[in-house]
């Protein structure tokens, strides 16, 4: 399934995102069909590639700001804006894909969080060998 921004040949994803300035890469195993990425066995679903790039940046910036303000009412013990963060962190990933309903059409069920040995990705997973997260 080729085609995915920032997908790699190899099957890796390279994850980059901004942080104050600062860009943080890494590359983490994805599934041939580029719904999810591995990282330590488990699957996790990857964002919709069918947003535009626009709508992706500001999700993202949406949650990174949303992290940020859970960290912060965390450190205050402010339960309340800890519980307001934590729905907006959960809105942006369901905006952005990751989280609710799958943006596939295909049917086919959702393996988020899952440990990839015990999902339909098992073989491909064991395939991997020592590359894999």
């Amino acid at each position: 399934m080729g085609g995915h921004a920032g997908r790699e040949e190899s099957g890796a994803i390279a994850r980059s995102e901004r942080f104050g300035g600062m860009t943080r890469s890494s590359s983490y195993p994805a599934t041939p069909d580029g719904r999810y990425f591995v990282v330590r066995g488990r699957l996790w679903r990857c964002a919709d590639p069918g947003l535009s790039a626009r709508e992706r940046d500001r999700l993202v910036r949406e949650l990174m700001a949303a992290r940020r303000a859970v960290r912060s009412a965390g450190v205050s013990g402010d339960a309340d804006a800890l519980a307001t963060a934590r729905r907006a962190v959960d809105k942006a990933k369901v905006g952005l894909g990751e989280r609710g309903p799958v943006w596939w059409a295909d049917g086919s069920p959702d393996f988020n969080r899952h440990m990839a040995l015990n999902t339909p990705y098992a073989d491909w997973f064991e395939d991997l060998g020592d590359t894999r997260e």
